[in-house]
């Protein structure tokens, strides 16, 4: 049985998930930050070591989505910018009852489309060896091996992954989530 429809190429929830941009340090947000830093330590045995501020998910420099399902909150993801023209994504994650909807590569499609608005010819992100669903997601998304960056560019583990973007005209509210329809509603 499916548990997810195709539409324009994204899976949809069957419970119609709705994506909202929340500042990083807005209560939800941090409990979804929490899930994923609880999800490293899981996996790895720590949480995530990089440093991150409040500040670089701001528009128009970042963005962080929250995806609700009924109300609840059930994923999330971010970008920020960091070079010349690429983005990194950040904290991709879905809560254990949520997974396996689609809606990590919904999350995806949009922080790809609005850092494609905001300027961005490509993003980047780093991942692990521990997290096969994520590395097999970035794989069916185009993702490709990019040179190790940050704190864990030497780590045996790390997989570093890269992706041009294609450039399409922004949207109302697409570049920084605060004006304009919310997605997926």
């Amino acid at each position: 049985m499916s548990t997810s429809v195709e539409h324009d190429g994204v899976p949809e929830c069957d419970r119609a998930p709705r994506l909202r941009a929340l500042p990083y340090d807005d209560p939800v947000a941090q409990y979804l930050v929490e899930r994923v830093q609880q999800e490293y330590v899981e996996r790895y045995g720590g949480p995530d070591g990089a440093v991150v501020g409040p500040g670089e998910f701001l528009p128009p420099r970042g963005l962080f989505l929250v995806a609700e399902v009924d109300g609840v909150p059930a994923g999330c993801g971010a970008w920020r910018a960091f070079g010349d023209r690429v983005a990194e994504i950040k904290r991709v994650y879905v809560e254990p009852a949520f997974r396996r909807q689609g809606l990590a590569q919904l999350l995806m499609a949009a922080l790809e489309r609005s850092a494609s608005a905001a300027g961005h010819r490509s993003v980047v992100l780093n991942a692990g060896r521990r997290q096969p669903e994520a590395l097999a997601l970035y794989a069916r998304l185009g993702y490709r091996t990019v040179p190790g960056y940050g704190i864990y560019a030497d780590a045996p583990d790390a997989r570093f992954l890269g992706k041009d973007l294609v450039r399409a005209p922004a949207e109302a509210g697409a570049v920084d989530g605060t004006e304009g329809p919310e997605w997926g509603s």
